[in-house]
């Protein structure tokens, strides 16, 4: 099929995800006010599928405006923890401060894909992940985060399951690309099903 492909983000990982499953495809970033966007939801009490699918929808969108020729593909995760958003820590004590409170908990990690062309949606996926932390103690944490804050400083949760982030989980269930933050496999189905790649 002779329609390009283009990821509507800028994240190292979504992009080496596609890369690394031979899907050919190129970024560019959508210039999305995200942090209003999701205050204007959370306001609204909107679910954090919701959110999730809102700002992956707004990304796409945006940019099949500029190249609605392409099929784009927007994604966005959220981290919903006791029925509140989580988002960023911006310092090394906010991120023990929250990781203490998810410890020995259960959170969602819910991440959403959609797909445009033409200007119109033509697919929409939300991964859904159930990740619950180990009771870890108060002097691991530290180090933890010190030993990977300009890693996780990046992270939603401050935690990436790719590297020592894997160590503060007792269980997973769901998707490992939903947690990396692409529904992976359902895009790839849906990719094959339209022709872009080969089945």
């Amino acid at each position: 099929m002779d329609t390009p492909l283009i990821l509507a983000s800028s994240s190292r990982i979504r992009a080496e995800l596609l890369k690394n499953a031979g899907v050919d495809f190129r970024s560019v970033q959508a210039r999305v006010d995200e942090e209003q966007l999701r205050d204007a939801l959370l306001a609204e009490g909107a679910p954090a599928r919701d959110v999730a699918d809102v700002l992956a929808d707004a990304k796409a969108r945006k940019v099949s405006l500029k190249y609605p020729e392409a099929l784009i593909i927007g994604s966005d995760q959220v981290l919903s923890f006791r029925g509140e958003i989580i988002s960023k820590c911006e310092t090394k004590e906010e991120a023990f401060e929250l990781l203490s409170r998810m410890r020995g908990q259960s959170h969602q990690l819910l991440s959403a894909a959609v797909v445009y062309h033409q200007g119109e949606a033509q697919w929409r996926h939300v991964g859904v992940v159930r990740m619950v932390m180990r009771d870890f103690s108060d002097e691991y944490l530290h180090d933890y985060i010190e030993r990977n804050w300009n890693s996780i400083r990046e992270a939603v949760g401050c935690y990436k399951l790719e590297e020592e982030g894997v160590r503060l989980f007792r269980e997973v269930n769901g998707d490992y690309f939903s947690v990396l933050g692409l529904p992976l496999l359902p895009l790839l189905d849906f990719l094959a099903v339209r022709g872009v790649i080969e089945s």
